[in-house]
């Protein structure tokens, strides 16, 4: 705890109702600081991320150690952010106090939701019969393993069509995410699977024994793992009191598993804090579960502490009244308004344009304005509900030559050569790892997938020991370097080789990659500097397993052979799906579709709950425009799979989100097509040309 002559205001920066939530708790007698359990509901715009790092920095302060504070979030980019802020106000409060409060570490117990749990059931993998050298599978290993034992099912030579792997996956995950069983999951959201139901549970039986059976975790497991640790009342209670305080970010986006977690940690709710946005909870898809928010107050005795954030520093405030407005419509949500110092700026506006064309060229339009008055490219947005909304502008910005960025792409881990890359180090960490052996053996000429199954028996038999490989008879087109493969993994797995700097070992691993990288893939340019990156940034991590693991659960956004072609231009307009653009911010916002079918979806009108969700999506559009906010909405779509000369259309109605009381908050207006403009050839003339003598004089 910093001296009592301290004079710096650590919280000084911060506006009344941020304070409060920083600052709330209070010192026992004994000089413990304590609180009861706290939401603070954070609007739009209105800080949160500051509002959270203050707390946190203030706990730290007040004299908690660092390594008592489980700060929990959903990315790993927000878990940096968060201890960088940390770090800097408690650098600021203790300047000249001696010491630094915070330890070389940081945050020790910062990170992701999976990221803890990771670290936690390797602290206790033998209370739950887990090698400590479990590996972690990503999305597309999972769904591989899901694939190989639909193969063995014989669920793919059924003589009616059977699920895919990714969505039988999808399924599974869905299932375990919100503790709901098969058959009401399929009623929910995969009727057409519903027929099935009694095969995908043999499915999802067999694909859990077989990830036991390899020792592997796949992202749902490392949370229901934990779940089931703390379940235990000792476990719970021994975890739980290792820390004083626990911090959640975005809570809005927790699904059941998560929320349980918590409650086991903390049961009466002492030193927890959750941070969020009923109105911005908009993955239900991905199980979050906005009840978990909602309900979070009435868990406890007496009730938590609710803390409304409403003061918005994004936005001006005809932006914030038209937002408020349509969220204020909702059935059930903590009541907030908005509001700015910003008074100046226009209305919204709400345009009207005749069809998808004339949605595209009213865009480009406005955005080439926009650009003439300053307001450059990179800072405006074009969002959309679904990704294929935005096809006819695409093509219109290419004939205009307007560089654009779309985001929503492929992980970086899905790129197959960094795929093979970290396969090796995965099959090395883990001897077990069926997949990544898989991938790897085939990787060398000439080894198909029944000579890698072979292989791998073989090595089972000689006790997962990869000395036991220089015995098996490879085929003939790889024997020549089955040498020096067999010294390679060898060597990944000499614990003396570990101790040299484990990262070395991605340099062996690329060197023997490298004839393999040249034999199956072009583009190699860019596929070099991608291994290249992945060797760099493989030295911030301390163990082999901590970059697979970590690696895993959050790899960066994108990979050279999947970007397409660098965008040579010093500026770019930014489209993006709502989902993506959840916690970005541009001075000015267009938001495609705004029309029923698309805003709601129509597959989200069959329930009131996905009713409302869809407003929370469309309010998290509005509010991602700091000063200009435009909502279009086509007033007829035409009909896919017609000649391309024909005009079939449908005629698009109002969306059911933009009552009578929101389009008072809009500047309403229509935009028609150039070529319609075009017609209009003013006042009539009466003089009259001879065409007919001059065709005739021509010969």
């Amino acid at each position: 705890m910093l001296p009592a002559e301290q004079t710096y205001d650590h919280l000084g920066t911060l506006n009344p109702a941020q304070r409060q939530a920083a600052a709330y708790g209070e010192l026992s007698q004994d000089k413990v600081f304590s609180a009861g359990p706290l939401l603070v509901i954070a609007g739009a715009g209105t800080g949160k991320t500051m509002t959270l790092a203050h707390r946190v920095a203030h706990l730290v302060i007040s004299g908690i150690s660092p390594e008592r504070i489980l700060l929990l979030t959903f990315t790993r980019r927000a878990s940096q952010e968060m201890t960088r802020r940390v770090e800097s106000i408690v650098r600021a409060a203790t300047k000249g106090h001696g010491a630094a409060v915070l330890p070389a570490a940081g945050l020790p117990w910062s990170g992701t939701f999976h990221s803890v749990a990771n670290r936690l059931l390797r602290r206790f993998a033998h209370n739950l019969g887990l090698d400590p050298g479990f590996s972690v599978l990503d999305r597309g290993d999972a769904a591989d393993i899901m694939d190989v034992v639909r193969h063995e099912l014989k669920l793919t030579r059924t003589s009616r069509r059977f699920p895919k792997k990714d969505t039988c996956l999808a399924i599974y995950s869905r299932c375990v995410n919100t503790r709901r069983p098969l058959s009401a999951t399929l009623d929910a959201t995969y009727p057409w699977c519903a027929d099935w139901a009694d095969e995908l549970a043999e499915l999802f039986r067999h694909y859990v024994l077989r990830k036991q059976q390899n020792q592997a975790l796949d992202y749902d497991d490392l949370l229901l793992y934990w779940q089931h640790l703390v379940m235990e009342q000792e476990f719970a209670e021994q975890i739980g009191s290792s820390f004083d305080h626990v911090l959640v970010d975005e809570y809005q986006d927790t699904n059941l598993v998560q929320a349980q977690i918590l409650n086991a940690l903390k049961p009466d709710g002492k030193g927890i804090t959750v941070v969020g946005d009923d109105a911005q909870s908009i993955y239900s898809f991905r199980a979050a579960e906005v009840e978990n928010i909602l309900g979070f107050p009435d868990q406890y005795m007496p009730s938590a502490q609710i803390i409304t954030l409403e003061q918005n520093y994004r936005s001006t405030q005809p932006v914030l009244d038209s937002a408020n407005q349509l969220i204020a419509e909702s059935q059930r949500q903590y009541r907030k308004n908005l509001f700015s110092e910003r008074k100046d700026g226009s209305k919204p506006r709400y345009v009207t344009v005749e069809d998808g064309d004339a949605e595209a060229e009213y865009v480009v339009k406005s955005i080439l304005e926009n650009r003439e008055l300053g307001i450059q490219l990179k800072e405006q947005a074009v969002l959309f509900r679904g990704s294929h909304h935005s096809d006819r502008l695409e093509l219109e910005l290419v004939r205009r030559n307007i560089p654009y960025v779309k985001y929503g792409g492929l992980k970086f881990l899905e790129a197959a050569h960094v795929k093979d890359l970290l396969s090796v180090l995965k099959w090395a960490e883990n001897p077990k790892n069926e997949i990544a052996a898989f991938r790897v053996l085939k990787l060398m000429p000439g080894m198909g997938p029944a000579h890698a199954t072979r292989c791998f028996e073989h090595l089972a038999i000689g006790d997962h020991l990869f000395s036991a490989l220089r015995s098996f008879r490879a085929p003939a087109a790889c024997r020549e370097g089955w040498t020096a493969f067999c010294d390679l993994l060898e060597s990944l797995s000499d614990a003396e080789f570990e101790e040299q700097g484990w990262q070395s070992q991605l340099s062996a691993v690329r060197c023997w990659y490298q004839p393999q990288l040249e034999r199956l893939y072009d583009g190699l340019d860019t596929r070099e500097a991608d291994l290249e990156q992945l060797e760099q940034v493989s030295g911030r991590y301390p163990t082999r397993e901590r970059f697979l693991t970590e690696l895993t659960l959050d790899p960066p956004s994108a990979a050279g052979d999947l970007a397409g072609d660098p965008l040579l231009d010093e500026d770019y307009l930014v489209l993006s799906t709502v989902h993506s653009a959840k916690g970005q911010e541009w001075e000015s916002v267009f938001v495609l579709n705004v029309s029923d079918g698309n805003f709601p979806s129509e597959f989200a009108t069959g329930k009131p709950e996905m009713i409302e969700e869809e407003r929370r999506l469309l309010y998290v559009a509005m509010t991602r425009a700091k000063q200009s906010l435009s909502l279009i909405a086509p007033l007829r779509y035409h009909v896919t799979q017609q000649r391309r000369d024909g005009d079939k259309h449908v005629y698009g109605a109002r969306s059911r989100f933009m009552t009578e009381a929101l389009l008072e908050t809009l500047e309403k207006r229509f935009e028609g097509r150039s070529e319609a403009r075009a017609g209009q050839f003013g006042r009539r003339s009466g003089r009259q040309i001879d065409v007919a003598s001059r065709l005739r004089e021509m010969w």
